[in-house]
């Protein structure tokens, strides 16, 4: 289980790198438990490797003042575990389902159990900045455009294969358009 934590940060970290992401904003994650565990997704949950998951993201999503937001797994149509105060925040659409192992996957459930005051939603209305996909659950749907993909290499989870993206503004303009800050900082220097 120490392991499983121990990656479970490593990914965040290297997403966060990756999207040089400061602070604040919705990160979903999805993942299977099943495949953390080496077998196929929905056929082996288990809630010891869902919060040792949670025990390696949790500090972080406190400490980059991030919002999670927990996927469920297809028998709960792909709701995701929420704290109230997110549902105003970011003008989601509540659900009437409680998530358990067996109806709704491991990792949406330990989360649901640890929140203080926690709620399902439909889905997050492309909002996410950040996701983190843990074991091919397909958590990209949540995500704001324009979502840029992150190769995370050989780093697993437990067994489980990782993909995640971040959310980046639109690019906008032609030829002359620049993107980079610095630019306009160095002219004006």
């Amino acid at each position: 289980m120490k392991e499983i934590e121990l990656h479970s940060r490593e990914a965040l970290v290297h997403l966060l790198k990756q999207a040089r992401k400061p602070a604040g904003g919705l990160l979903v994650v999805g993942g299977s438990t099943s495949a953390i565990r080496g077998k196929r997704i929905g056929k082996a949950g288990d809630l010891d490797s869902a919060f040792a998951v949670l025990s390696g993201i949790l500090p972080l999503v406190a400490r980059y003042s991030l919002t999670l937001a927990v996927q469920g797994c297809e028998h709960i149509n792909r709701s995701l575990a929420i704290p109230r105060v997110a549902l105003e925040r970011y003008r989601l659409t509540e659900v009437s389902v409680v998530p358990v192992p067996k109806a709704g996957g491991s990792l949406a459930s330990a989360y649901y159990s640890v929140l203080d005051d926690p709620v399902m939603v439909a889905d997050l209305g492309g909002q996410a900045l950040l996701g983190l996909d843990i074991g091919g659950v397909l958590v990209g749907m949540h995500l704001k455009p324009v979502a840029v993909p992150v190769w995370f290499g050989e780093l697993r989870i437990g067994s489980a294969r990782l993909t995640g993206g971040y959310s980046r503004p639109r690019r906008v303009g032609g030829e002359r358009a620049v993107y980079d800050r610095r630019v306009l900082d160095e002219l004006l220097s």
